[in-house]
């Protein structure tokens, strides 16, 4: 006998006292019979097999149904079983010792199975306390997931407009680790903190690609204009064209500070290359400078020694020697060379000084004897007298005509024509 039927005769006999096999008996011909209160009845055969055999066949399956009655009622005990479960098991088994073909006390087996349904009512009201200790204690468990997750989900919606990129990236990953490792849910309720959950992960993600995409085009247009500027700088970096070229540097540094920023790396190596450009021309350019600044030294000392005599020149006696004296003081003072500039603007303006006296003459001197302006004086002259004898000749015909008020008018006429022709005179005089 296995271990399985052990425990199923232990169970039967705790449900049935006494021995199964004395309710039946072995006919001759090989037919099993059990005895009943209302008399034998057969419950079959077993061909090929002893008596002892065919008897215990029988009593094995009296045994076994007997062994499902006692667990029923065992279950029902602890609790484990449903009522209305218990209740369609007993109904079951009631049907099962109604048609069971088995050697046992049938009368005591199908009395025991109407036992079980007043131990179900007994132990409704435990079974009852039972499930709602269960109920509260799953609604508690439910309510403690649900904050947790909501909890989850809040974060993840706080986070959704971060543009903190890499450490809100990082946090919603162990964020998401959390919602794994959390218990479930009901399908509802799951879903509909998954899919807030996850619409806020993906509005991130989208805005954080949106980001780092404009971000790489953005750089790379960045990229581009300094590699623009720094070709632009190393074709530069030997020229000997100082100031132009120290102008056009200074372009380029604001043309780089306005293009943004690249990509950390690729910025640190870019100016790397232009400030080894700049650096080289502008090296060039001091030491040039240093050399210079003797030079332009001893040139600022010839022009003032020079200025000297070209001021001397004023006030101007003779405007053919003065010009004439001019010209050759500033082919002497263009040959000298550079000054420095701030010098040089005090020193350019002193000579301006002698340059526009010396053309102010000469301009005084051709108003005076130029033909056509003297020409047009004279014909100034000429109206005007024209004009006054005309006037005279009214005033005098209008008098001898009593008509004193045109008379006058000519008078008045004739008089304001007479001082514009004493200043018309004069001018012309100076031609003469």
């Amino acid at each position: 006998m296995t271990d399985f039927d052990s425990i199923i005769h232990a169970s039967a006999a705790t449900a049935l006292i006494g021995d199964p096999a004395a309710f039946g008996r072995v006919a001759d011909d090989g037919t099993v019979y059990v005895r009943t209160p209302s008399g034998e009845k057969a419950v079959g055969s077993y061909p090929g097999k002893t008596p002892e055999e065919a008897l215990t066949y029988f009593v094995r399956k009296f045994e076994m149904l007997a062994a499902e009655i006692a667990l029923l009622a065992a279950r029902i005990k602890s609790g484990a079983l449903v009522p209305s479960d218990a209740y369609a098991s007993v109904k079951k088994l009631r049907e099962q010792v109604k048609e069971l073909n088995a050697v046992g006390d049938l009368e005591a087996l199908s009395a025991s199975v109407e036992q079980i349904e007043p131990l179900i009512e007994g132990h409704l009201e435990a079974y009852e306390a039972k499930k709602a200790a269960e109920t509260a204690a799953k609604n508690a468990r439910r309510e403690q997931i649900l904050v947790e997750k909501e909890k989850i989900v809040a974060e993840a919606e706080s986070l959704a407009l971060s543009e903190s990129w890499k450490s809100t990236g990082d946090r919603l990953k162990v964020l998401l680790d959390e919602w794994k490792s959390a218990p479930r849910l009901d399908k509802k309720a799951d879903a509909d903190l998954w899919k807030r959950f996850s619409s806020s992960r993906n509005k991130f993600d989208k805005r954080r690609r949106t980001h780092f995409a404009a971000l790489e085009a953005v750089q790379s247009v960045v990229s581009d204009a300094k590699k623009a500027i720094i070709t632009e700088a190393e074709s530069l970096a030997t020229s000997t064209e100082w100031v132009p070229t120290a102008k056009r540097f200074k372009t380029l540094m604001d043309t780089w500070k306005a293009s943004g920023r690249g990509k950390p790396s690729d910025d640190a190596k870019m100016w790397a290359r232009f400030k080894a450009a700049q650096d080289t021309f502008f090296t060039a350019k001091n030491a040039d400078l240093e050399k210079r600044d003797v030079t332009m030294a001893a040139n600022l000392e010839k022009r003032e020694e020079l200025i000297v005599q070209i001021e001397a020149l004023l006030p101007i006696t003779n405007l053919d020697t003065a010009k004439k004296a001019l010209r050759e003081y500033m082919n002497t003072w263009t040959k000298i060379g550079m000054t420095h500039r701030d010098k040089r603007a005090t020193l350019d303006a002193r000579v301006h000084v002698v340059e526009t006296a010396i053309k102010e003459a000469e301009a005084g001197n051709w108003r005076k004897t130029d033909p056509a302006a003297k020409a047009r004086a004279a014909e100034v002259v000429k109206q005007l007298s024209e004009s006054i004898e005309n006037y005279e000749k009214i005033a005098a015909k209008s008098t001898a005509a009593g008509n004193a008020k045109k008379a006058a008018e000519a008078s008045e006429s004739a008089a304001a024509r007479k001082v514009w022709l004493a200043e018309a005179e004069k001018s012309l005089a100076e031609f003469n």
